[in-house]
């Protein structure tokens, strides 16, 4: 799968090559342009380099929470 596949809003992995190997970013794809994207992870926005994407594929919403009593 490549992002130009995915609409915006939809939840993503994306692993990139970074300095002296690879990471991943796991949110809501919130851009594409034509060299990069961005992704909205719980640490913030995530911007890549799409000629640094390894691998994207969309995932499932996360695990509700347990309800408190």
């Amino acid at each position: 799968m490549t992002l130009p596949d995915v609409p915006p809003g939809t939840r993503v992995v994306v692993r990139y090559r970074i300095e002296g190997g690879f990471t991943d970013a796991l949110g809501y794809l919130r851009s594409r342009g034509d060299t990069e994207c961005t992704v909205e992870t719980k640490r913030g926005l995530a911007t890549i380099r799409l000629a640094d994407i390894v691998l994207a594929k969309t995932v499932p919403p996360p695990p509700a929470r347990p309800r408190r009593a």
